[in-house]
């Protein structure tokens, strides 16, 4: 089964559509799946420091009270140190935001690796390993602001 494909533009830090003609192009659905729960904004736990200084916790509105919140909380890391604990960070955040699939039964587990890639870009690898005995594999770059 196809869907929308989701094209993630690791050097824009950002997804998008692509379309040939007059219809989109469609794709695989774990790896949409993937890019929309690693991308969007989940909203921030009570104690999580906003990295603006605002208040904001961002996030769906839609989520309040909900058992699967969408997203993840990688967007707190824009203004991070360049540090192993911002990289496990970003770890604890895309695991936190896959789950729902391996709860959901979609996905049979994860192996996700996390890497600074260069000065202020951080780098994943994601395998979804799929209850069919396939796997779908994802890599995934985003700039981050390096603090101190």
């Amino acid at each position: 089964m196809a869907d929308i494909a989701v094209y993630w533009d690791s050097n824009e830090s950002r997804g998008d559509w692509k379309v040939v003609g007059s219809g989109l192009v469609t794709g695989s659905p774990i790896i949409t799946q993937i890019l929309i729960s690693a991308f969007t904004d989940r909203v921030a736990a009570s104690d999580d420091e906003i990295p603006d200084g605002t208040t904001n916790p961002r996030g769906w509105w839609g989520d309040a009270g909900a058992d699967h919140p969408i997203g993840s909380r990688l967007w707190l890391l824009r203004r991070a140190k360049q540090t192993d604990e911002t990289l496990q960070r970003a770890y604890d955040y895309l695991a936190e935001a896959f789950q729902w699939m391996i709860d959901d039964k979609v996905v049979l587990r994860f192996d996700i690796t996390v890497q600074w890639v260069r000065r202020g870009f951080l780098g994943s690898k994601i395998v979804a390993y799929l209850p069919d005995g396939s796997s779908v594999q994802q890599e995934l770059g985003w700039k981050i602001e390096v603090t101190g």
